[in-house]
């Protein structure tokens, strides 16, 4: 086999017209996973840009691979592509977690469920189909998350940092506070400045009880300094 008959080959699967349609819709799932991609990476999520648009492709690649083969070896045209569904519901298992009773990355593992169904219809030429998914997809993301939070739905997990004169005192204060409404710290670190103690700590609670969880660490006599350093999003 020499060079010409290679670009022969090249050339002959070029001309056929099913490379430039293979390549147009493995493009648009790229495209497609990436922007859902994107949506995850700003919001710091494990599965962000590149591992959603690599779902997508993949998932395009697989059904267009799978049609391609059987019907050069005249198999059965859905074989391949079958077997995404279980492959994503590997990987959608690992994002999972379960700690101290909350579970956490289930929005991550449906989100890489549904781009991979958003893969496939590019991959079968379904591209309209394709589009307006990822418009759903996002547009869910943002858009329900947000009103989760407006409307006081959802449960955030808030970090603070307090600064007080003794690591006991601090934490004797933040449990005197949290008491009342049954919350505990989670997550608890603390550092020595020489001058005062400095602590971290995670809370659980709605928007509405954690703005009067702050009030009330800032009406507090015993911290030098009180500060949010903003939600730990578990999903």
């Amino acid at each position: 086999m020499n060079w010409q008959h290679i670009l022969g080959l090249l050339h002959g699967e070029m001309a056929s017209g099913i490379v430039s349609s293979s390549l147009a819709r493995l493009v648009l799932a790229a495209l497609l996973g990436g922007i859902i991609g994107l949506e995850r990476e700003v919001k710091h999520k494990p599965a962000g840009l590149r591992t959603n648009m690599f779902i997508c492709f993949g998932a395009a690649l697989f059904t267009v691979l799978s049609d391609a083969l059987a019907g050069e070896h005249t198999g059965d045209h859905t074989r391949i592509a079958a077997q995404i569904i279980p492959g994503i519901g590997f990987i959608g298992a690992g994002s999972i977690l379960h700690t101290r009773g909350l579970t956490t990355g289930l929005t991550t593992a449906a989100t890489l469920f549904v781009v991979a169904s958003v893969g496939m219809a590019s991959g079968g030429g379904l591209y309209l189909t394709a589009v307006f998914s990822t418009l759903v997809v996002v547009g869910t993301l943002i858009a329900v998350g947000h009103l989760e939070v407006t409307f006081n739905l959802k449960l955030l997990v808030v970090c603070y940092e307090v600064a007080g004169g003794s690591e006991e005192e601090i934490s004797v204060e933040v449990n005197r506070i949290l008491e009342p409404e049954h919350r505990m710290m989670q997550n608890m670190c603390s550092a020595h400045t020489g001058e005062h103690v400095r602590v971290q700590f995670d809370v659980a609670g709605k928007r509405k009880e954690q703005e009067e969880l702050v009030r009330r660490l800032k009406e507090s006599k015993v911290f030098r300094s009180v500060s949010s350093l903003g939600p730990v999003d578990r999903e």
